[in-house]
């Protein structure tokens, strides 16, 4: 992926956001394009055209943090977009040999997988950025079975969400999941602009699927911290889901996602009733795949 697009498309694609009500501006003469003129951005950012310019073409070689508060500000961003426009600015300023830094160890720690496994009463999934799963302990395998049984190689949930037609019965909001997936790979994507895994992934989905290439051209990003989420197993129907993602400082590259249901009700039910079903399943797999890791 190259810095110097990335930076304009995002630039150009928030700018077409942002109208000249929203910041006060009058809205006079025709527009080409929705959304400010670059001139607009400039004024309220208190920046020069010509400079302006020179960043939304993609070179953010030297740019200031105050300048990039100041565009931010008057772009609108939010904490994601202003986080992604900084990494951005990394980016282009990052030396050769930063450029070439390897990527953090492959293997999971065994303390980890340990903390994994001892959560038990909501599930608990390890993943990488690119979005594979890693690891899960008992309750996390049951509620992701269909995820595994699409790729039992190497479980991912942008591949499951994209190329297998069963994830729309997976998730009931799936044009929601979708939206998320993308915006979440977005981010991580202009955190780590030089993992070639991740340019792999994006590249193999864009090829394959239109709707990933659509939503990959909207350039959102999205902090993938907490939230809600609905599932429809085909073991216990559909289940609704609190989850909140854990940094692991220790462990460049992971992030442990806990889901559980509030106490008492319906969808807590059905996760005890997985989790039942899934101990009953264990004996016809145990030459299976181990719960913790691939």
């Amino acid at each position: 992926m190259s810095t110097t697009n990335e930076v304009r498309d995002f630039l150009m694609t928030r700018r077409a956001k942002v109208t000249p009500a929203m910041v006060g501006l009058p809205d006079v003469g025709s527009r080409r394009v929705p959304g400010l003129r670059r001139g607009e951005v400039a004024i309220l950012a208190g920046v020069s055209v010509e400079y302006y310019t020179k960043l939304e073409r993609g070179d953010l070689r030297g740019v200031s943090d105050e300048v990039l508060e100041a565009i931010a500000s008057a772009l609108r961003l939010d904490e994601a977009e202003r986080a992604h426009l900084f990494d951005l600015a990394r980016t282009a300023n990052a030396s050769t040999r930063a450029r070439r830094k390897p990527g953090g160890p492959a293997g999971v720690r065994p303390s980890l997988l340990h903390l994994v496994e001892s959560i038990t009463t909501g599930a608990a999934v390890l993943g990488n950025l690119r979005g594979d799963i890693v690891a899960t302990n008992e309750l996390g395998r049951a509620l992701y079975d269909p995820v595994y049984r699409s790729q039992p190689e190497r479980p991912g949930y942008p591949r499951f969400i994209f190329l297998d037609p069963a994830s729309r019965d997976f998730y009931p909001d799936w044009d929601t999941i979708a939206d998320s997936s993308v915006a979440s790979l977005r981010t991580v994507a202009g955190r780590n602009p030089f993992d070639k895994s991740i340019t792999d992934l994006v590249g193999e989905l864009s090829t394959r699927s239109e709707e990933f290439r659509t939503r990959w051209a909207r350039h959102d990003v999205r902090l993938h911290i907490e939230g809600l989420k609905r599932m429809r197993h085909p073991v216990v129907g559909l289940v609704e889901l609190e989850y909140n993602v854990l940094g692991l400082p220790a462990d460049e590259g992971l992030g442990l996602t806990v889901y559980t249901a509030t106490p008492g009700s319906e969808s807590a039910d059905k996760l005890a009733l997985l989790a039942s079903w899934w101990a009953s399943e264990q004996p016809s797999r145990a030459d299976a795949e181990p719960v913790s890791g691939n």
